[in-house]
């Protein structure tokens, strides 16, 4: 908000500065005849005397002069002492900032440049603090990440060694043990080549990704997934369907990152879903936005793992074997690309099964051509 122009600073100084004058010179005269009073009527011997003696030396004008600009700094200073108290204060505020209180607040009050400069300064240490704050996250996070992924990559690596080690060491009584050993260490790199691309992928994401996007019919991308995931389904006992209230639904979306959403979503639905059941995924439109639900039955999510379960390294059963475990990291880069897309997703479990919702916000239809088929 503008000062007006009244209020600003320089008008205030310009202000004090002509009142001091003209207060100085109505001050002087007063003086002046109080003191002509005194030497006129009252016939004071010593400032008789006083008076004789400073007339002699400088004559009327230049005591007159001192006597004014005394006054006159006097006044100006007066006028401003509360100017000089904001000043002071500012200063005093920013020391203890520098040494480090960045707690410490300028009071503000007024809503001239020295209010402004105040404020400013209140919002510049906020800002410091909250980039210190940030920064300590930051650097919490990525301890706690390599933490996390130490001990993760740790597990099979060790598993591999000790299989591979076991080969080397001609350890084994035939070629059947030999190959049991070997399987189990391809089964065990293989994981650790998962949760490394997906600890690529979701450290990617989180230091910045742009996306592509473009307008993209969610019920045909719907569509292109269940046959993919037919056959991958079926060998596992399980069947897939889709159900959409409407043939289109547009968003717009970047193809290749929202498909990998869902992949995360239904490998996720293969892995829980008991043999003999079905995987369902069904769209609807929700006012300006687009819901995708992945479901599948089985034992609902517990309560309290509900809340964490898109959160990096979490999983559900912390007793679940490597085998059928994932990497801990899919669901979270699942959040993280829905949220770059301005969409959000939630578990919802109970003992009808789990439903991930995807909430996009919808696009309008474009006037030509087809949307982008899955690559």
């Amino acid at each position: 908000m503008k000062t007006p122009w009244y209020s600003s600073l320089r008008w205030k100084m310009l202000f004090t500065f002509v009142l001091s004058i003209i207060l100085a010179l109505i001050t002087a005269y007063l003086m002046l005849g109080l003191a002509l009073f005194m030497y006129s009527y009252l016939q004071i011997d010593l400032l008789n005397v006083l008076f004789r003696a400073l007339e002699r030396m400088f004559g009327v004008v230049v005591p007159l002069i001192v006597v004014g600009l005394a006054l006159f700094v006097g006044i100006y200073f007066l006028l401003n002492r509360k100017l000089i108290k904001s000043m002071e204060q500012i200063t005093a505020t920013v020391q203890r900032m520098a040494d480090g209180n960045l707690d410490a607040r300028c009071t503000v009050s007024t809503d001239d440049e020295i209010g402004r400069l105040a404020d400013n300064i209140n919002r510049m240490a906020e800002q410091i603090k909250l980039s210190l704050e940030e920064e300590r996250l930051a650097e919490r996070t990525k301890n706690e990440l390599v933490t996390s992924v130490s001990h993760d990559l740790r597990t099979p690596l060790t598993s591999i060694m000790g299989y591979l080690g076991l080969v080397e060491q001609d350890r084994y009584r035939d070629e059947v043990e030999l190959r049991h050993y070997t399987n189990i260490a391809y089964e065990k790199a293989q994981r650790l080549n998962v949760m490394i691309n997906d600890l690529f992928e979701y450290t990617r994401m989180n230091g910045g990704m742009t996306l592509h996007t473009k307008p993209l019919n969610i019920v045909e991308m719907a569509g292109q997934l269940c046959v993919h995931y037919r056959y991958p389904m079926e060998q596992e006992g399980l069947t897939i369907s889709m159900h959409s209230d409407e043939d289109q639904y547009w968003i717009e979306a970047d193809p290749d990152k929202l498909v990998r959403v869902f992949d995360n979503l239904l490998t996720n639905a293969m892995r829980y879903a008991p043999r003999g059941s079905a995987v369902g995924i069904f769209l609807r439109k929700r006012g300006t936005r687009i819901m995708i639900s992945v479901h599948n039955s089985g034992e609902p999510i517990p309560a309290h793992d509900l809340p964490h379960i898109f959160d990096r390294f979490y999983r559900v059963e912390k007793s679940r074997s490597e085998h059928s475990g994932g990497s801990g990291l899919g669901l979270a880069i699942s959040k993280t690309i829905v949220e770059l897309h301005g969409g959000t997703i939630e578990a919802i479990s109970n003992q009808e099964g789990t439903y991930f919702v995807v909430e996009i916000p919808s696009c309008s239809v474009p006037l030509e051509g087809p949307s982008d088929r899955m690559t």
